[in-house]
């Protein structure tokens, strides 16, 4: 359950660090660093099997999710970032949404 949680803070880091450097973008790469910090949380936390560990990755999804919303409205969902970030955000939140509703609920 903790490698999607790798995988999205590799492609959130990676993510927020080419926007920077392409053009410049700090608030992308905050962003980046930010969510791919919580994912890589939220993977330790699963690993070791410790208290919230999908409250953790469930957060950071919809925070992602919401990121690409937000940018994809500005966009009208032409861009191909806000596309992504929309579609990566919203599996994972259904993904770790599942997972959390199949242990609390």
């Amino acid at each position: 359950m903790e490698h999607p949680c790798w995988t999205l803070s590799a492609l959130s880091v990676i993510g927020g660090a080419m926007a920077y450097s392409r053009k410049r973008s700090v608030p992308s790469l905050v962003g980046g660093l930010t969510v791919g910090t919580l994912y890589a949380v939220a993977g330790y936390l699963l690993k070791e099997n410790m208290e919230y560990g999908i409250h953790t990755a469930l957060g950071a999804s919809t925070i992602l999710f919401m990121a690409g919303v937000s940018r994809g409205v500005k966009t009208k969902f032409k861009a191909p970032v806000p596309i992504m970030l929309t579609i990566l955000g919203g599996f994972s939140t259904y993904y770790y949404a599942g997972k959390y509703s199949e242990f609390y609920l």
